[in-house]
């Protein structure tokens, strides 16, 4: 071996070691081992991030871009929502979850697949009260095995297709890795529905619970639009969707003033509110399967066009925000925000949102366009929790979200367009 085969052979094991150990992020390792090859005159200067522009590297970012695109629009959320039952069995649930995860991972990176599905498995569980080892890891061999489905549902496979165009002067198309990944993806999901989940350790795991990186009974307003299919129902018709996504329907605003009770027998109309309890995320699945909006949510879009950001942020002592409402701060006419619920530690809020007085020790939850919502955490003095911020889905976009997905990957599949075109 060459001097040069055996510094190349020994940053890819140090590289290995560093990946292995977890210490340092990924792509911190990958970059570090390319300067170290740099310096090294393992790979010529010019060609150092040559591996940037290579096609397997765009459709990878690009597929990235699109999952997220399907997630924001609640596409992905739909789906799960109507196949997910935490009522059945396990090996029902992974046979079903599992399905879905191979599906999604063909067309999408299965990376992606995995992170979209992940939170789901695990509130199934959750709901179930069982552990989630059980359902976690057959949905992880679950989306590689899709991945294998088709061009670009693992890098690898775009890899491979490149050189075939560099060698024969003909890349893959889209599907033909179907024949072979289908049949192999098939058994394996069989294998992991059937027997794989049963030789998992059962270990000392405790059944699923929140994972704490959510506050619990935020108490918020929900419009009911003329588009919204709440329209024309008695509240109580409601229950069942909301004990589904664990809302608390608390009761119903009505002309400025609230009905008496949980106002259960009310038939809702277009401009009625809906007091209810969730935690956030709970929250923005019931807005989106009803189609309602948040309480704000059509004034702050008026101030900025484009999307709009939630966010979570803890009340202290010495906030502009202890001791008022958001109606005596006008915090909407300032700051083109609104604030759309409230979390209380052992007490519940009974008032409506806007006109509750906010506690130091409170959590509440804020919308508006990112920049405002920037300014107004810093002018009000709250303390935006980490990694606490979330957008919201546009359910409304979905089907024309699948629409546009769709429609590239069959220009792909024909041949109409190039790849990463598409």
């Amino acid at each position: 071996m060459t001097t040069s085969q055996i510094l190349l052979f020994g940053l890819f094991a140090l590289v290995f070691v560093f990946l292995i150990w977890g210490r340092w992020r990924y792509d911190l390792v990958a970059f570090s081992a390319l300067v170290i090859a740099l310096l090294l005159g393992l790979v010529p200067t010019e060609d150092a991030f040559s591996g940037f522009g290579h096609p397997a590297t765009v459709i990878v970012a690009l597929v990235l871009v699109v999952s997220r695109g399907l997630q924001n629009s609640g596409a992905v959320d739909m789906i799960t929502r109507r196949l997910s039952n935490p009522e059945r069995s396990v090996g029902s649930h992974i046979s079903i979850m599992s399905a879905i995860g191979a599906a999604l991972s063909a067309f999408m990176n299965n990376v992606a697949a995995m992170a979209l599905l992940m939170p789901v498995d695990i509130e199934a569980a959750r709901k179930a009260g069982r552990a989630v080892r059980a359902t976690l890891m057959p949905l992880s061999f679950a989306t590689i095995l899709g991945g294998m489905v088709t061009l670009i549902g693992t890098p690898p496979n775009i890899i491979v297709a490149s050189f075939r165009e560099k060698a024969l002067g003909e890349p893959f198309s889209m599907f033909d890795f179907s024949p072979v990944g289908l049949a192999v993806s098939l058994a394996g999901i069989l294998f992991v529905a059937l027997i794989g989940w049963r030789l998992i350790p059962d270990g000392d795991e405790k059944p699923a619970a929140s994972d704490g990186g959510e506050s619990d009974g935020f108490v918020a307003e929900l419009v009911i639009p003329k588009k919204s299919s709440a329209v024309g129902r008695k509240v109580r018709e409601l229950y069942e969707t909301a004990d589904g996504d664990d809302v608390t329907i608390l009761g119903v605003v009505r002309n400025g003033k609230r009905l008496p009770g949980f106002a259960a027998g009310v038939e809702l109309k277009t401009g009625d509110h809906l007091l209810v309890e969730a935690a956030a995320s709970d929250l923005d699945k019931f807005r989106g399967q009803l189609s309602l909006e948040y309480f704000g949510e059509r004034n702050a879009s008026d101030a900025v066009e484009g999307d709009l950001d939630i966010i979570e942020a803890v009340v202290p002592r010495d906030s502009r925000f202890d001791g008022r409402s958001a109606i005596s701060l006008r915090l909407r006419a300032r700051r083109g925000v609104a604030l759309l619920g409230i979390s209380r530690q052992g007490r519940r809020v009974r008032d409506r949102v806007r006109h509750a007085t906010v506690r130091a020790g409170d959590i509440v939850l804020l919308i508006g366009p990112p920049a405002e919502l920037a300014e107004a955490v810093e002018w009000l003095g709250v303390l935006p929790l980490a990694c606490r911020s979330m957008e919201i889905t546009q359910p409304a976009k979905a089907g024309l979200a699948v629409g546009i997905f769709g429609a590239a990957i069959a220009a792909s599949a024909f041949g109409f367009v190039y790849l990463a075109t598409a």
